[in-house]
C-alpha cells in the first residue's frame, strides 16, 4: 500500500549531479576519479552528507 502523500510529493528542485567516488582498498579511502581523497571535495560532502563506503561497519558513517 502506497502512502497517500506519495501521490502528491514532488522534489523541490532537481538534485545536483554528484562527483563519483570509489573506495581505494590500497589507500583505504574513498577517492575521486582524479585520485584525490573524496573528503577534500566540499561540494560533494555538502550534497551527499557523507562519503560512506562498504568498508568497515555498516552502522557507522566514519569507517
Amino acid at each position: 500500500m502506497k502512502p497517500f502523500a506519495w501521490n502528491y510529493a514532488r522534489p523541490a528542485e532537481q538534485a545536483p549531479a554528484l562527483a563519483t567516488y570509489s573506495y581505494d582498498a590500497a589507500l583505504q579511502l574513498n577517492v575521486l576519479a582524479d585520485g584525490r581523497p573524496a573528503i577534500l571535495d566540499r561540494a560533494l560532502l555538502a550534497a551527499a552528507g557523507t562519503t560512506t563506503s562498504k568498508a568497515g561497519s555498516a552502522t557507522h558513517f566514519d569507517d
